[in-house]
């Protein structure tokens, strides 16, 4: 039973953050909080255990968000790495992509995907788990990709990305999904534990859609980022052809969610940054704005993570409706956008992670003070670390001083 007083803090949370979306003044300017690598070390335990043991990690987080409270609903259980190839060769089947469009530690022991490491396994035990791609297709298969997205990624590319799944219909991959199924109710109930601790603490819970743009999807998991860049020049109409088919399945993956009372779909971008205005517009910009266009037809608010340097593609966001989401930013300066963006869209980020390790507690106190100077007014920002994990070597005196600018000087 949570109490009247978590319920009440909750909505206060809940609230700053939507009057944000809204291009609005909250009553101060809403935190998303800090978090990563940093939370285990901060509880005393290995990388390995936070990604492996259900219970450490709840009693991890626990410590971390009621010493470090923050507005939006911390990001819990254990953590997962794209594997959205997947989710869409089950697409659907709702209540399996929810299990397989990311998998974590526990789940690659079942899975054995190829192109993702984590601590205790691949890597020492205080390593962050690693996404390292690879490319499972040829140039010759586009055409099957064009023709039936679904059936390809099924068909094709899960047996050569998951090493329990290679040999489909066979004992050993039935095994595997039976396996899968356990592991997946074993973590679903472990979950709903951990949510209704952080529930006690004030902190809300809303399910949130999840896809990507379709270029990122052929370049993370099907070709790889440098042979899509040749794909490019080589291949530019089959490269044309299959984003527009994925298409159709991203806003699938992306709005599958709304039943379960998702209002906001999170898009990361990854090839952004590596092309020019031309390939950016040519290539990539048309069919992630036709997703995320349909994704706001379905009434949902879109949270795009502009990775990398955006700055050479930002006018491209004015294409979309004023209040389409929220543009999170990486290394583009947010005072940057905020100049052309305003009242257009909400801008999220703020602070580089990069700083938070290697500035002093002074030092950070008086850039917050003047970033939110120049940020806080007029609303529709939402300050946030630049990504979204800090590393265990982060000193904790420079994560208190963030948290203590924010109560400083974050009022309206």
């Amino acid at each position: 039973m949570v109490s009247p007083e978590a319920k009440k803090l909750a909505e206060e949370r809940a609230a700053r953050m939507q009057a944000a979306l809204d291009l609005k003044e909250p009553d101060r300017v809403p935190f998303t909080g800090l978090g990563g690598d940093v939370i285990p070390a901060y509880a005393g335990i290995t990388s390995y255990e936070y990604e492996f043991d259900f219970e450490k990690n709840r009693q991890a987080a626990v410590k971390w968000f009621t010493d470090f409270p923050s507005d939006s609903a911390p990001r819990v259980g254990l953590g997962g790495l794209d594997n959205q190839s997947m989710g869409v060769a089950f697409q659907d089947y709702p209540e399996i992509v929810s299990g397989v469009n990311s998998v974590n530690g526990p789940m690659n022991d079942v899975l054995k995907m190829k192109f993702v490491r984590f601590p205790g396994r691949e890597l020492d035990e205080n390593s962050a788990r690693q996404f390292i791609g690879g490319k499972n297709m040829e140039p010759e298969e586009y055409d099957q990709l064009i023709a039936d997205p679904v059936k390809f990624c099924f068909e094709v590319i899960m047996p050569r990305i998951s090493g329990g799944l290679k040999d489909l219909g066979s004992p050993a991959s039935l095994a595997t999904m039976a396996r899968f199924g356990l592991e997946k109710a074993r973590q679903d109930a472990e979950m709903a534990k951990t949510m209704q601790a952080l529930m006690e603490l004030g902190y809300y819970f809303a399910p949130r859609g999840v896809c990507l743009a379709p270029l990122d999807l052929i370049s993370d998991q099907l070709r790889d980022i440098p042979n899509l860049i040749l794909d490019l020049r080589r291949y530019p109409d089959k490269v044309k052809a299959a984003a527009e088919a994925l298409v159709e399945p991203m806003v699938k993956m992306g709005t599958m969610s709304i039943k379960a009372g998702a209002k906001e779909c999170f898009i990361p971008l990854h090839l952004n940054e590596y092309l020019s205005p031309k390939q950016y517009n040519e290539f990539y910009w048309p069919t992630l704005k036709e997703v995320i266009l349909k994704l706001v037809e379905a009434g949902m608010k879109v949270q795009v993570f502009f990775e990398g340097w955006h700055d050479a593609h930002l006018e491209t966001i004015l294409e979309l409706p004023a209040g389409w989401g929220t543009a999170y930013f990486e290394k583009t300066d947010v005072r940057k956008a905020k100049k052309l963006l305003q009242g257009h869209t909400c801008i999220m980020g703020g602070i580089d992670v990069s700083d938070i390790i290697s500035l002093t507690p002074a030092q950070l106190d008086e850039n917050i003070k003047k970033l939110f100077d120049e940020m806080a007014p007029g609303g529709g920002f939402i300050f946030s670390p630049n990504i979204g994990t800090c590393p265990r070597e982060t000193p904790i005196e420079n994560v208190r001083a963030v948290y203590e600018a924010v109560e400083k000087y974050g009022k309206y």
